[in-house]
């Protein structure tokens, strides 16, 4: 068997497709030190259903919640989303229950806080994670990776995997309609560290012939011509005059476009997972580079103006109905502002090289997030970063604002109102501002209340300070859409007949069905839905 792309999906389907006695080919455009793609990079976090770790902190989930939830965030409404509702539904079946076993066997641990990512707020039958899901892998991305890159070298030590690095797939071998190989470039060898730019240097080429051929190339990301290609406008507005990249270069989406040259239906290319919280890592790896704040609820967000998003476009609700909200009225940028209180206790980096304590298992590390420091990667983007601004008070806090983006655009008596309004409403245990009511709920939970959600008080309280702005760019993630499967992983043709010989899983194929997120998702998913789809093609294609 043939699989495309080393990623997370390919890795999973390759050790399956090994494990049930096949041979396998496992080919990559960039080199061995990508093994693993966008996954190595990733904060590591799964999406369980009734977790132990959900239940030792008193978090009640269940699959009838789960799958409430995941109706209302996705939101399908066409018919080609047949397919995406099929692996929707046998994915929520996974995360509630396998999932965290079969894991578990191979040695993949979890961080006990479990983080409330997309917690909504807009009402119980609006899009939203009603709990806390968001199960972070100790070891974040990397751990992730793990166990499936050890099934893989083992089998590649027994003769079973072979690779072939820079190899980039450019066709399809196709005969009397049935799919049995390859064909491409042979890229020069590069020593490109992990994430930065190789060469396309071709210096040969190939054809390889198998039993059949799965396609795991992933998304469009690194992409922002096909980005701005499937931009939905009608929903979006105008795709943005500046986007951030939180994914790879190599992330080009170039094989899915080929895919469906040749016959494979490609579906909702316009439902796309962008964020809103992007900032310009001080320290790029990748042209573009962005890296996304997983925030807490409290930080006040702010319009180019000064003004506060309507709510419930608070941090961390709803990334995709923010992302409309902004880019439907032109924003070229947003702002957060809070103190050094909210920063140090509800600002986490995405990101696998982002959170070193907990990428390196280091005990006494993560033990340090709870003492009076700020954590050092996010201290390094307070002192270097691009998009901070940190000032004693707050009207040098509004000129450092102006002086950050070169244009008077922050009125100073717009944001002391909408600070003080807020500070006003934070004095008593009860109050009408909705944000501070979804700080409260949450600190409801412990985790949220230890370690996440800080306590409420003044964003003006000296003893809390310095006061901090940070400007917030849209970066690329993730493609919600992809080649159509059936729930063994076979690509669909327009019209729904199978493709003979071609497989697809993960990113490239929408995650699962060519979109199994519909409109929005969940968090967690993405690597979930690599680890889910890759599975059921390889095993699919093992005959299992």
């Amino acid at each position: 068997m043939i699989v495309v792309g080393a990623g997370l999906a390919g890795l999973v389907a390759a050790a399956e497709l090994a494990d049930a006695g096949r041979s396998v080919l496992l080919l990559d455009q960039e080199g061995e030190r990508n093994l693993g793609g966008q996954a190595y990079w990733s904060f590591g976090g799964l999406f369980f259903v009734d977790s132990p770790e959900q239940r030792r902190l008193g978090i009640r989930d269940s699959l009838e919640l789960a799958r409430r939830d995941w109706e209302v965030t996705a939101a399908f409404d066409r018919p080609e989303d047949h397919w995406p509702r099929q692996w929707a539904q046998a994915y929520l079946h996974f995360a509630a229950g396998e999932k965290r076993e079969w894991l578990h066997r191979q040695g993949m641990r979890w961080f006990p806080a479990v983080g409330w990512a997309e917690r909504g707020g807009a009402g119980a039958g609006q899009p939203g994670n009603s709990v806390p899901r968001f199960h972070v892998t100790w070891g974040t991305g990397p751990g992730v990776l793990e166990p499936f890159e050890r099934r893989v070298r083992e089998h590649q030590q027994a003769g079973r995997i072979t690779f072939h690095f820079r190899h980039r797939v450019r066709t399809l071998n196709v005969t009397a309609g049935t799919v049995h190989g390859v064909s491409g470039d042979v890229l020069e060898p590069s020593d490109a560290a992990r994430g930065q730019p190789s060469s396309r240097v071709v210096v040969g080429d190939f054809t390889l012939n198998a039993g059949a051929v799965l396609i795991t190339s992933g998304g469009i990301g690194g992409n922002h011509e096909l980005v701005r290609r499937f931009w939905p406008t009608e929903r979006l507005g105008p795709a943005p005059a500046a986007l951030l990249s939180g994914v790879p270069q190599h992330v080009d989406g170039l094989l899915q476009q080929q895919v469906a040259a040749q016959g494979a239906n490609l579906i909702n290319p316009d439902r796309m997972w962008h964020y809103t919280e992007g900032l310009r890592n001080w320290n790029p790896i990748w042209p573009a580079h962005a890296i996304r704040i997983l925030p807490g609820p409290s930080s006040l967000w702010l319009d180019p103006t000064g003004r506060r998003l309507p709510f419930p476009h608070i941090p961390g609700a709803s990334t995709y109905d923010t992302l409309r909200h902004i880019t439907t009225r032109g924003y070229p940028h947003t702002w957060f502002l809070l103190n050094r209180a909210i920063i140090k206790r509800e600002f986490a980096l995405s990101g696998s090289e982002q959170n070193p304590d907990l990428t390196n298992r280091d005990l006494k590390a993560v033990a340090g997030r709870l003492g009076k420091n700020v954590a050092p990667a996010l201290q390094a983007f307070l002192d270097h970063g691009a998009d901070f601004v940190v000032r004693e008070t707050l009207p040098d806090l509004v000129r450092g604002m102006n002086d950050l983006t070169g244009q008077p655009l922050v009125d100073y008596a717009t944001v002391e109102r909408e600070v003080l309004d807020r500070d006003l409403q934070v004095l008593n245990p009860a109050g009408k501002d909705p944000q501070l009511a979804v700080v409260r709920g949450a600190r409801a939970i412990l985790s949220e209340k230890l370690i996440r959600v800080a306590k409420p008080a003044p964003i003006l309280d000296p003893g809390s300070g310095p006061l901090i702005a940070v400007k917030l760019n849209v970066l690329t993630r993730k493609s919600l859409g992809g080649l159509e499967t059936n729930l063994q992983g076979q690509v669909l043709r327009p019209g729904g007949e199978v493709i003979p010989g071609l497989y697809a899983a993960g990113e490239v194929a929408g995650f699962g069905g060519g979109g199994y997120h519909g409109y929005r998702a969940l968090e967690g998913t993405f690597l979930g839905g690599c680890l889910f789809s890759g599975r059921a093609a390889g095993r699919a294609l093992a005959g299992r």
